[in-house]
């Protein structure tokens, strides 16, 4: 009996002096956490809608563009030089205005993105701490970062996504 004891005893005392590594560590997709969310899909159908103007012109342009490229090639060098000089300056103009127009349309994508991404950041931010404090979170990695793992770690973007939509 006096064994068993001190056997007890000498483990809870080797259990106390060796520190605990009982880190909990996570996995968080941040960008699909934000790009799923409620105000990032209300924030790309805003942006569409400003720019369904411009998406039209281009895309209008692209396919005449196309007809153009295909009719100077098939009938380029039987056509008048006049007709084809005339050819090619209109398709000069067309893919000007084209290329004009995706520039446009892209900054305008890179600014809606910046300015949704710097509202975003404080609820982001609000949305991870009330999941790490819920789980006690010690170490939280993006997907990514995870190289090897014994076991599955807990992934919160979807708990992250839902307190996200409330935040809105």
């Amino acid at each position: 009996m006096r064994k068993l004891i001190a056997i007890l005893c000498l483990g809870l005392f080797a259990a106390l002096a060796v520190p605990a590594y009982s880190a909990e560590v996570a996995v968080l997709d941040w960008r699909r956490a934000l790009l799923a969310s409620d105000a990032a899909q209300r924030s790309m159908q805003d942006l569409e809608g400003r720019l369904s103007g411009q998406q039209q012109e281009a895309q209008s342009l692209g396919q005449e563009l196309s007809q153009l490229q295909q009719r100077l090639q098939q009938e380029g060098d039987s056509l008048p030089d006049a007709e084809r000089q005339s050819l090619i300056q209109e398709f000069q103009q067309k893919g000007s205005r084209f290329e004009q127009l995706r520039q446009q349309i892209m900054e305008a994508q890179m600014q809606a993105e910046q300015e949704f991404l710097q509202q975003a950041e404080p609820k982001l931010q609000e949305a991870v701490g009330q999941v790490i404090e819920r789980h006690g979170v010690e170490v939280l990695v993006e997907p990514q970062g995870v190289l090897h793992a014994e076991q599955d770690l807990p992934n919160l973007t979807d708990e992250v996504i839902e307190i996200l939509n409330t935040l809105n």
